[in-house]
């Protein structure tokens, strides 16, 4: 692709487990403004890779907010449970190359080897599994990534918002689910291959998620795939310092669209958010000629 052809390419990839909530609101204006900041396309990926959890009703409820507020998409909606032979056939590049083990454990089994001072809630994969005979198990396994020997797996990455990142894959993420044990397609191995073959350059998301982005940059190279640029905002919390979600009905859309305006709703955020000085009434397309991101906060942002 020649230089003159090349454009901006942003993503809003959300799960249809449930209504939009502020936060999610929060990530797909801040993500559209970016792209369209800088010219490029925003893409809508609905991310319905759980069949026990994704509902079609609440990806058209998706939709429909998102047309509300005036955030519109480019191009889509893709929705990623129609594209398990694309990830079918990426997983077999890495089993191909000894990238890829089954694994057999429980959640029990993984928390039951923790040490006591990894108090953080983070959850790190010893591989039990990872040099098991053939034959040693039977019945249903996840598939896991190998990450490399600890020293070699250091992964470091510029954030667009919180700067230079370091992590060290093997002491803190280890090997990383790509395939879910019920089948279903592992989250990580999902949104590389998406985020490659549809020519995202720009990740804008929470950062409660910057920690899969050393594994998604990892995965990408494995798999020739150049990753996306990654920037992370600040977190949406209520006054107790708890991250919004779906179980907040009170700040779902369907709430805030019976109270609210478009405008007042995205005058609010750009206001939470350091880019306007008052909660003025706006749209999102007259957010676009001001947009930094010098002017988005840096810690969690109190709803």
């Amino acid at each position: 692709m020649s230089n003159k052809e090349y454009i901006e390419r942003g993503r809003f990839a959300p799960s249809p487990t449930g209504r939009m909530h502020l936060g999610n609101v929060f990530s797909a204006l801040l993500s559209w403004l970016s792209i369209k900041a800088q010219g490029g396309k925003w893409v809508l990926r609905i991310e319905d890779i759980d069949p026990q959890r994704s509902r079609m009703e609440y990806a058209d409820l998706i939709m429909s907010d998102l047309e509300w507020l005036g955030l519109t998409w480019d191009e889509g909606p893709f929705y990623q449970s129609e594209r398990g032979e694309i990830y079918e056939a990426e997983l077999q590049k890495l089993a191909d190359r000894g990238m890829t083990y089954p694994c057999y454990c429980t959640r029990a089994d993984i928390l039951a080897t923790q040490a006591p001072h990894e108090s953080d809630g983070r959850v790190v994969y010893k591989g039990t599994c990872r040099n098991l005979k053939p034959g040693t198990h039977s019945g249903p396994a996840a598939v896991r990534m190998r990450v490399p020997e600890e020293g070699e797996g250091v992964i470091t990455f510029v954030d667009g918002h919180y700067g230079e990142q370091t992590v060290d894959l093997t002491t803190q993420c280890g090997d990383f689910i790509v395939r879910r044990k019920d089948g279903a397609w592992a989250y990580q191995l999902a949104v590389v291959v998406d985020d490659a073959l549809m020519g995202i350059t720009e990740v804008v998301r929470g950062r409660d998620l910057l920690l899969s982005s050393p594994q998604q940059i990892y995965l990408a190279k494995e798999l020739g795939f150049a990753p996306p640029r990654f920037t992370h905002l600040p977190l949406l919390c209520n006054t107790e310092g708890q991250r919004l979600s779906k179980r907040d009905r009170s700040l779902d859309m369907e709430a805030l669209r019976s109270r609210f305006e478009a405008e007042d709703i995205i005058g609010l955020l750009a206001y939470k958010a350091g880019l306007q000085e008052s909660p003025n009434r706006v749209t999102a397309e007259e957010l676009v000629a001001g947009f930094d991101w010098s002017k988005i906060a840096y810690g969690n942002i109190e709803f």
